[in-house]
């Protein structure tokens, strides 16, 4: 309460100054202060709010016809990166590519023990002790992702349930 007490204070202090500044004024001169004070604040609001606005929009109306073209370049770039990344889809690796595709695609799915190598066209897959379901999911992605087929598998089943010892050779889907 006491800070309001002060500031009330203050407020009374500062209209009671301009009360006693106001009334020994003339007519004359009350007259001058209000239309010098109007114009201040006219000559305030111009350059804090309109002179700022008008540059402002002199400058983009410049810029403007470039931004379009730049905007026009993008969206040109853009849709020949589109339509390259789908050329690019549709092109399967094959050789060291393929082998080293498949050797870190089976490290990532958490079957990092394959043997892998090339044997002419295709590559040959070894695992001992896989879970069949996860070189399955493996396969299935592989065959999206890379565009390759089997040409050949031996998989023998072991003991337990789900793990068996396999050889695949895959090779590119396009290859003959």
């Amino acid at each position: 309460m006491k800070t309001s007490a002060v500031g009330g204070a203050w407020a009374d202090m500062l209209q009671e100054q301009w009360s006693n500044f106001w009334d020994a004024r003339t007519v004359r001169e009350k007259t001058m202060l209000t239309w010098g004070g109007a114009l201040l604040a006219v000559a305030i609001g111009y350059s804090v709010l309109w002179a700022p606005a008008a540059d402002g929009r002199a400058r983009l109306r410049a810029n403007l016809p470039a931004m379009q073209r730049q905007l026009a370049l993008m969206t040109a770039q853009a849709d020949e990166a589109r339509s390259l990344a789908g050329a690019a889809a549709s092109v399967a690796p094959g050789g060291q590519a393929l082998k080293d595709a498949l050797t870190a695609s089976l490290s990532d799915h958490g079957m990092p023990g394959a043997q892998v190598q090339i044997i002419g066209s295709s590559v040959q897959v070894q695992l001992k002790n896989a879970s069949f379901p996860a070189w399955s999911a493996w396969l299935d992605d592989v065959r999206k992702q890379f565009k390759v087929q089997v040409v050949e598998a031996h998989i023998t089943a072991l003991k337990t349930d789900g793990q068996v010892d396999l050889t695949a050779s895959l090779q590119s889907a396009n290859a003959h």
